[in-house]
């Protein structure tokens, strides 16, 4: 409820207060002037007790209200008794004399507030009227027919008039009740509202908190497969060289595998260094993903004595850098296994543009493995297949491997076609 309903509220509490105490006045003056009350009969004696009670009847009043704080809006019997009884004195003071028909117009303002049941309020209304109506149709009794036809219409106009009044004003209450429910049905909300952005924001702190712990895990693992792609697979290849160096026939021979474990030291080292900066593979920087995988099987099938053959199908086109360099990884990280595990006599790459996606297969006729039978993976291991398999899920891609002891290992790796921006 806003301050200015308090206001209203409050100014109509106290006209329901004074409002009879100020007619009564009013009725009392007039009659005074009109030096009707001066006249030491009978009948003014009566009036002037009336008048004596209708004040005493107003203070019990004033005070049954003041006894029952924020009650006095709320029909009850006592209010219906206190109605009934102003509405004799009232009644009996208009038949001494008119000008008490400002008292007996009282029992318009506060019939809603006074008696409960909207039947007993349009009677209530309608005597209140029948008073109201006889003064002003001349005072009674009347002396004529023409009073009584005056008096029946005023009667029908006053009460109807107030009628229609009371029935405005329900209807005014009920939309106040319902605006104010609906106050307070959006306050309720606001509330819930406010609580759910409020627990919105803790949650958006605790999903910041948490994007950063996954960042920094996300990172971890990255820079763990780049160096086991690189600095790994390059020291492997360097003490492959030199176990060959170890046991050369001749100085020729010795010569030749130092300067592959040469190249493959600075290889490796140029590629740590782009890991740890987050760049794209060496092989990558200055030629396309079938250029780099052409150069890169030809190069491993050397230092392997391996036959190694590669085949681009479809038609080609410029990839997006994290697709590129997520396939050369991968075919890098395939190739390392077979060189260790397969004894492969021969390999074959394939990398296959279809559209929608990309298809990279790389098959061996090496002898094979149950992929059942597979160890979990140690601290001293490497991230072999797991990490291939992880590697093309970060692109929204899949990784499939088809093999068994004696048979060869196929590993196909699918990922969606992304061009490069």
């Amino acid at each position: 409820m806003t301050t200015r309903d308090r206001q209203i509220d409050r100014r109509w509490e106290q006209l329901h207060t004074w409002g009879p105490y100020g007619l009564l006045g009013i009725s009392v003056v007039l009659a005074l002037a009109s030096a009707g009350m001066f006249d030491y009969t009978t009948e003014w004696y009566v009036a002037w007790a009336l008048v004596g009670a209708a004040l005493v009847l107003q203070l019990w009043w004033h005070g049954t209200r003041s006894r029952r704080p924020g009650r006095g809006r709320i029909p009850s019997r006592a209010g219906t008794l206190y109605y009934v009884v102003r509405w004799a004195i009232a009644f009996v003071l208009t038949w001494i004399d008119p000008f008490f028909a400002f008292y007996a117009a009282s029992g318009f303002m506060d019939a809603d507030e006074l008696i409960p049941g909207t039947v007993a309020q349009r009677v209530g209304l309608f005597a209140s009227a029948v008073t109201v109506a006889g003064a002003q149709a001349g005072g009674l009794p009347f002396g004529s027919g023409l009073q009584w036809v005056l008096f029946a219409a005023l009667v029908a106009a006053n009460s109807g008039l107030q009628i229609a009044i009371a029935h405005l004003t329900e209807q005014e209450s009920l939309r106040s009740r319902e605006r104010g429910e609906t106050i307070t049905e959006l306050e309720r909300t606001n509330t819930a509202l406010q609580q759910a952005l409020d627990e919105n924001a803790a949650l958006h702190a605790q999903l910041l908190v948490q994007a950063r712990e996954a960042g920094v895990a996300d990172e971890r693992r990255r820079l763990a497969a780049e160096i086991h792609d690189t600095i790994a697979q390059g020291l492997t290849g360097i003490i492959a060289q030199l176990q060959v160096v170890a046991n050369a026939p001749d100085l020729a021979t010795a010569r030749t595998h130092l300067d592959r474990a040469s190249d493959l030291a600075r290889h490796s080292l140029g590629e740590a260094r782009r890991s740890v900066q987050n760049l794209a593979p060496i092989a990558l920087e200055n030629d396309g993903l079938p250029e780099a995988l052409k150069n890169t099987v030809a190069e491993w099938g050397e230092r392997a004595a391996v036959r190694a053959e590669f085949t681009v199908t479809g038609t080609t086109e410029q990839l997006h850098d994290e697709v590129s360099a997520t396939l050369l990884r991968i075919a890098q990280e395939a190739l390392s296994n077979a060189a260790r595990h397969a004894r492969a006599t021969r390999v074959g790459v394939t990398l296959s543009f279809l559209g929608d996606e990309v298809i990279l297969d790389i098959r061996d006729d090496g002898r094979g493995f149950d992929p059942l039978a597979l160890p979990d993976r140690t601290r001293t291991g490497g991230f072999g297949l797991d990490g291939m398999r992880a590697r093309a899920e970060r692109i929204a891609g899949s990784l499939t491997i088809e093999t068994e002891p004696g048979h060869g290992t196929a590993l196909s790796a699918r990922v969606p076609l992304v061009r490069h921006e």
